[in-house]
């Protein structure tokens, strides 16, 4: 893909994402479907603040190979050898856009499963001690699962990614302010009766820094707080499956049932560890170029008048001591053209129907983001 709009987003990732700075050396992972020239731009960006580009080109059918072929002491090495190296590094860009989604879904789910938690853990807690930066680079493979043209992908990439962040970050400081004041959540909607405690929990603004696209805020809850049913009206991605009509139920922090088109799937993902059946992040979505799912996460969990829970692990700003070697992101929409729904923080309604419903937060309504 050769396109001069690339080196917008090359740019967007070193300079505000990661920031950065003279002699710090930035370790640039990718796959090898991912055109050079995309890759090329960012270590040119890197070069011209002063700083020092690694790359790290993989490739998913060789990655399948491994693990097929792998074991306990392979994985332990391989991520010795990345923890080494992640160590080196200042910061991280990841860069993911396979050609085939589902290349590991013929793998044994005791091998992958022995593999993630090994070298996917291990490479993840490495990762987020550093600064971090993840995105798609739009290929025929992602245009195809979002049901769209490769011209017209491409189109919308470079739409969403180049929001004023600026502006979206300042609109974004009277929720997390009223989330760091809050004790109790409430989500209400079709099938759909949750509630949690986020008091006195991290809260971090989604502005640019760690993903691109961006546009949400997380937190989690506290690990035993959530009760109650929630059923995602968004398709979730995993183990080389698209699940639908996900629906769980919590008692005291932990799925106690839980049902999809692809149950056994779901249980074996639910079983990856004690932690995976635990919520590790509450998020609000509300980037407004963001409308409908595209079956890929990182998009997804961006849409407007959104909003996810992760099972899985809980990241270091939001700390609620969930350890897991998943971080799943499971996806609702509450616009009215999905079904609708509410969102209360301590009895108060701050959303309804994907929209903020208070004055303080009116400004991260779509009309208010996009305005001039």
């Amino acid at each position: 893909m050769k396109d001069p709009r690339i080196q917008r987003i090359a740019e967007l990732l070193v300079n505000h994402s990661i920031k950065v700075q003279p002699n710090e050396h930035v370790l640039v992972q990718t796959n090898t479907e991912i055109e050079i020239s995309v890759v090329r731009e960012i270590i040119n960006e890197i070069h011209k603040v002063g700083g020092f580009a690694h790359v790290d080109l993989n490739d998913s059918v060789v990655t399948r190979q491994l693990v097929l072929g792998g074991g306990n002491e392979q994985f332990k090495v391989l991520a010795e050898l990345e923890v080494n190296r992640l160590a080196k590094m200042d910061g991280y860009i990841n860069l993911r856009s396979p050609v085939n989604s589902s290349e590991f879904v013929d793998i044994p789910d005791e091998k992958f499963d022995m593999y993630a938690k090994i070298y996917g853990t291990a490479q993840s807690e490495a990762i987020f001690k550093k600064k971090w930066v993840t995105t798609r680079i739009p290929n025929p493979s992602m245009a195809q699962e979002a049901k769209m043209s490769t011209e017209a992908f491409e189109d919308f990439y470079f739409d969403i990614c180049n929001v004023d962040y600026k502006k979206l970050s300042e609109a974004m400081d009277p929720l997390k302010e009223l989330m760091e004041k809050t004790k109790f959540v409430e989500i209400k909607g079709p099938r759909t009766d949750l509630s949690m405690s986020i008091e006195n929990m991290g809260v971090i603004k989604g502005d640019g820094i760690d993903n691109i696209p961006d546009g949400e805020i997380y937190t989690a809850p506290i690990r035993d707080s959530v009760n109650g049913t929630i059923t995602f009206n968004t398709p979730a991605h995993a183990m080389g499956v698209t699940f639908e009509n996900l629906s769980l139920t919590f008692e005291k922090g932990k799925v106690v049932k839980a049902t999809a088109n692809y149950q056994e799937k779901l249980n074996e993902m639910l079983n990856t560890d004690d932690g995976a059946r635990y919520v590790g992040e509450f998020a609000l979505a509300f980037n407004p170029k963001v409308k409908v799912p595209m079956n890929n996460t990182l998009f997804d969990e961006k849409i407007d008048g959104s909003f996810h829970i992760a099972l899985g692990y809980c990241f270091e700003e939001a700390d609620n001591g969930n350890k897991s070697a998943i971080h799943w992101d499971l996806i609702s929409i509450q616009r009215p053209d999905y079904g609708g729904g509410e969102i209360y923080f301590d009895g108060q309604l701050i959303r309804k129907d994907g929209r903020f419903v208070i004055p303080e937060l009116e400004g991260l309504n779509p009309e208010k983001i996009l305005a001039e």
